[in-house]
């Protein structure tokens, strides 16, 4: 029987190792460097937010936005705190959110909060030092389709750039995978939340990017994903992580030296 190729474990053989070292490097950031935790913006449990700062004065710095992956069911922001890592190292301030997941809520929910999340970047940010004028997001596998409802065509305040790594933007497939007994994709969600049918903001330049060890369905939405936002008028640059998974790609995106990371701090910078 053929691994399914959505199922990260089915691939990454040292998966859980991976995992550890991604929960570690988020203890030693969250002890290391400033920050303002557990702010919620908005009325549910899970409606919270961390941010981490820079050393140095905190006036008009940039705003990064960093949204998690795990198939909308898994993970918490508080095991991605080592993206700030990079993210303050770029001048910026990083915000590290959390949402409801699947399938205790259903994908409008999770949009919704992401949608609000960032609104409360817009409203607040600026108390914390913030320019809301020079804000920029990334998200990974989930996370990045997540961060594509930040600037599709209905988004009024749109960030100016955009890292997609590892990213789902057509969620059809996804209903025939592991995930059907788990989450439930409805068709009335593949066809409202596939943001490879929905139009983008050209103001938003976008960074789209896969691991080369990814397996074939990752790599193919990639290219068409990227196609479609060139082909709606958005600067996109593509890239493909040599040597690099599912999840150690990600794992990088902390790491100094690493392509990932440097990709990333190229888009807080542009931003």
């Amino acid at each position: 029987m053929s691994k399914d190729p959505f199922r990260t474990r089915d691939h990454v053989a040292d998966f859980d190792d991976i995992v550890a070292d991604i929960v570690a490097g988020s203890a030693a950031t969250r002890a290391a460097l400033p920050m303002l935790a557990d702010i919620a913006y908005g009325p549910d449990g899970a409606e919270r937010l961390d941010l981490f700062f820079p050393e140095g004065p905190r006036k008009g710095l940039p705003v990064h936005i960093f949204i998690h992956g795990g198939y909308w069911r898994m993970f918490t922001r508080s095991d991605y705190s080592y993206i700030a890592e990079t993210v303050t190292s770029a001048g910026a301030i990083a915000v590290v959110i959390d949402y409801a997941l699947m399938p205790a809520v259903r994908m409008a929910t999770i949009v919704d909060q992401v949608r609000r999340a960032r609104q409360w970047v817009l409203d607040n940010i600026a108390n914390h030092g913030g320019d809301a004028g020079r804000l920029s997001v990334s998200g990974h596998s989930a996370g990045a389709h997540l961060a594509t409802f930040l600037f599709n065509g209905g988004s009024a305040h749109p960030p100016s750039t955009a890292l997609l790594l590892g990213g789902l933007y057509d969620l059809q497939p996804l209903q025939h995978s592991f995930l059907e007994p788990l989450i439930g994709l409805t068709d009335t969600e593949v066809e409202a939340f596939s943001p490879m049918s929905k139009s983008h903001s050209s103001r938003t330049k976008v960074t789209v990017l896969v691991g080369e060890r990814e397996t074939d369905p990752f790599h193919q939405q990639a290219r068409l994903f990227a196609d479609r936002l060139t082909g709606q008028g958005l600067s996109v640059s593509k890239g493909v992580l040599q040597a690099r998974n599912h999840m150690d790609s990600v794992r990088d995106l902390g790491l100094r030296g690493t392509a990932a990371g440097d990709w990333l701090r190229h888009v807080i910078v542009a931003g």
